[in-house]
């Protein structure tokens, strides 16, 4: 068949109407990541979940809503709060639908993005699945999957989110999840005092200074920078629990890994911003940053040899240092733009129920 220029031309006319309509209003923005960010310069996602305007803005609203736990009183940012750099205030909290107390504190949710083991043992390996533990565990927000989405879906706001995001109004659990995955892609902490000395920006003081050269000999071999956290796990000279409770939860990484060996070792927790995400770690047993500095300059010999903590060195290093140093780590810009876009959604539950 012979094709003319003018029916080619229509063709043409055609497919470009039909390239226009699938790149319709519909069709989600890509995420651009504010720089600087702690490694490289790109952020870790997976292909099937890449971060969009549309995503994280909708992750952002599941995050601060309440209606995710059964009681709907009770949000993610509830243990994860934002001037605690999305961490909390309680060592155990008891603030989950229940209200028994959990037997893990609520680390800081942030740069989660390059951390390919998550929770204290490592029992989830992405974002994408960290969601449900939390979300349907009946002493945290104890939620009935099936109610949820339902209960989502009778909002038009979130019909209109969904659709934005992901191209459809229907409500799922899946989705959730990848919302909420995107959104806490965006928490990247890397601008602090540390952050803009290596870059040349300013100068630490010589107290911080001092502090950096104590940090460097005696603590950054598991709390590594840039991300300060080596993404491993070890035990922290905190006593071994003589019971074990029947979930496991009390066996640390060996609940992961069944290998005897991993009792009691739990993951390293990062230190940026950590002089706001007091009490310290995994179970929130040590009130502040000096009572941490004390536990480890306090250790046995025989503890610190056997879990290559501080040595004999540290108990003399100069305190007020190292304070110092740890100050220079938290990253005021982050928590000011994070508490600002939180305040966006503190009325959007009452607005829609």
């Amino acid at each position: 068949m012979r094709v003319t220029r003018t029916s080619g031309l229509a063709v043409t006319a055609f497919l470009m109407w039909l390239w226009a309509c699938m790149r319709s209003p519909l069709q989600p923005h890509p995420y651009v990541f504010e720089m600087p960010l702690p490694i490289g310069d790109t952020v870790p996602q997976p292909l099937h979940n890449r971060a969009t305007l549309e995503g994280v803005a909708l992750g952002r609203m599941l995050f601060f809503d309440k209606r995710l736990s059964a009681n709907n009183q009770l949000s993610c940012a509830s243990c994860h709060q934002v001037e605690k750099s999305f961490s909390d205030t309680a060592a155990l909290t008891s603030r989950g639908v229940s209200g028994r107390r959990l037997l893990r504190h609520a680390p800081a949710l942030i740069n989660l993005a390059w951390s390919e083991r998550l929770f204290w043992d490592g029992g989830v390996r992405n974002l994408e699945s960290l969601t449900f533990s939390p979300l349907r565990h009946p002493d945290e927000m104890g939620a009935d999957l099936q109610a949820l989405t339902a209960e989502l879906r009778a909002i038009p706001e979130y019909r209109r989110a969904f659709r934005a995001a992901f191209g459809t109004d229907s409500v799922t659990a899946a989705l959730i999840s990848r919302a909420l995955a995107q959104y806490q892609r965006t928490l990247i902490s890397a601008n602090s005092r540390y952050d803009r000395y290596r870059r040349g920006e300013l100068s630490l003081n010589s107290l911080e200074l001092s502090g950096m050269k104590i940090f460097e000999e005696h603590c950054a071999r598991c709390h590594t920078p840039p991300l300060f956290t080596d993404g491993k796990f070890h035990r922290n000279g905190l006593p071994l629990p003589q019971a074990i409770d029947s979930a496991g939860i009390l066996m640390g990484r060996q609940r992961i890994t069944l290998q005897p060996a991993d009792f009691g070792k739990y993951k390293t927790p990062t230190l940026r911003n950590v002089m706001l995400t007091a009490p310290y770690m995994h179970d929130g047993s040590l009130p502040d940053i000096q009572a941490v500095i004390r536990h480890y300059r306090q250790l046995p010999d025989s503890v610190v040899q056997a879990n290559r903590l501080p040595d004999k060195s540290f108990r003399n290093s100069n305190q007020q240092a190292l304070l110092a140093f740890l100050h220079a780590l938290t990253d005021s810009s982050f928590l000011k733009k994070q508490q600002q876009l939180a305040g966006q959604h503190n009325n959007f539950q009452k607005i829609n129920e």
